[in-house]
């Protein structure tokens, strides 16, 4: 059985769409696809009709891409009034050898141990386990003992958030196998040794809002939106020069970088502005405009983590489209530090930031599967067939639940 999983980020300004398989310990991209969104406003759906019509879109080019249709997916679902808890819970191991039925038991123990309204659990992420007087193990599977237990975060969020992001899917036709947030996402993209014995910040810099997670050893603890983003950026570059959107992105994008120092006075853009009159632009003149408003996201960026957090944090790790304007990494060590780095997915296809909720989200479900020694993949075996040849779970839910179903795949229920 081949393991292929597909991911679906729904932003405001995108809706990002990738398939991966799982070969040999290592993702490799089937396909993606990138659309502008309809019917979203700072990441929340406000238009179920509009946004269905750009997600069809969406999927309709990655079908093309594989030849088949896409019938199951993993969903970022909106940070906003996430919560964050830790819960715990202990077993008996009936066996003498933790089994993953057991790793599972333990996860339930500890997920009923609290009790929190209005809000539906996104998923739990255990920070490690302890078999007998062993602690800090990451994996108990096959590990001989006589009580387990688990400190884990438990990941809430409100239920219309959720609601509404399932809804859009199934009324498309896909089933919501899993779902998750951003932040946890981002840092399946970006982890590694180092990092996961850290405490330290992952900003998402998206179209209009600003996702900050704090993470320690690796998870995610706490989580908030500042209401940035790269449309305030192109705003002011509308607003400045009197140019129309479509041409305020596209100097951004293709022209501007992201601190003055880089600039030329001498390299010019030509654009009509709203009035129809033609303009030449230099470079540095809408340089200027970008790193003033970028340096004001990351300003609001560094007060909202010392707000976040009293502790020190090791790493600062800025991803989304906003920064893959050139030289954005100078204007952040200005602003944040040395510890500050604009990093990059590794995965050949989808090197573009915008991509690293979806990507990381795909190893995030990868890894529970594992936890919980499951083999399984979103495709069956024809549509298999059919893509060799192209390659180039929630508890104590009454049976009406939408989520029922989803996290089914998390408990076997």
């Amino acid at each position: 059985m081949k393991h292929i999983y597909t991911s679906i980020d729904i932003g405001s300004d995108t809706i990002k769409i990738v398939v991966c398989e799982l070969y040999q310990n290592r993702l490799q991209l089937l396909a993606a696809s990138s659309v502008k969104a309809k019917g979203i406003k700072k990441g929340l759906i406000t238009d179920i009709y509009l946004a269905s019509s750009a997600l069809k879109e969406g999927l309709e080019q990655v079908e093309t891409m594989l030849g088949v249709k896409i019938k199951k997916a993993i969903v970022t679902v909106p940070s906003y009034a996430a919560l964050f808890t830790m819960i715990e819970g202990q077993i008996e191991v009936e066996s003498g050898i933790v089994t993953s039925n057991d790793v599972k038991e333990v996860l339930n123990v500890a997920f009923k141990s609290k009790n929190i309204k209005d809000k539906e659990m996104v998923t739990i992420l255990p920070i490690d386990f302890t078999l007998d007087d062993t602690k800090g193990i990451r994996d108990p599977k096959g590990r001989r003992g006589k009580f387990l237990s688990v400190k884990a975060i438990e990941v809430l969020s409100p239920k219309k958030v959720i609601y509404s992001v399932i809804s859009l899917l199934d009324s498309i036709g896909i089933e919501v196998v899993d779902i998750s947030l951003g932040g946890i996402g981002d840092m399946q993209t970006f982890k590694t040794k180092e990092i996961a014995s850290e405490v330290g910040a992952i900003v998402n810099i998206g179209y209009e809002t600003t996702n900050v997670s704090i993470y320690n050893k690796g998870i995610i603890v706490k989580n908030s939106i500042i209401n940035y983003g790269g449309k305030n950026i192109d705003n002011d570059i509308m607003y400045i020069f009197k140019l129309l959107n479509n041409d305020a992105i596209r100097i951004k994008e293709r022209f501007a970088v992201a601190h003055r120092d880089f600039a030329s006075n001498n390299d010019f853009y030509e654009v009509k502005d709203k009035n129809g009159e033609m303009k030449k632009i230099s470079q540095l003149e809408i340089s200027e405009v970008v790193m003033s408003r970028i340096e004001e996201i990351l300003t609001a960026v560094k007060k909202e983590i010392n707000s976040l957090t009293k502790r020190q944090v090791d790493y600062i790790i800025l991803t989304g489209g906003t920064t893959t304007i050139d030289n954005f990494q100078k204007v952040s060590e200005e602003i944040l530090g040395n510890i500050a780095t604009c990093d990059s997915i590794k995965i050949l296809g989808v090197r573009n930031n915008k991509f690293s909720s979806a990507v990381g989200n795909i190893v995030y479900f990868i890894n529970k599967l594992h936890l919980k020694g499951i083999d399984y993949t979103m495709f069956d075996e024809e549509d298999e067939e059919i893509l060799s040849v192209n390659k180039k779970g929630l508890l104590n839910l009454s049976d009406d639940s939408m989520l029922g179903k989803v996290f089914g795949y998390f408990f076997d229920e």
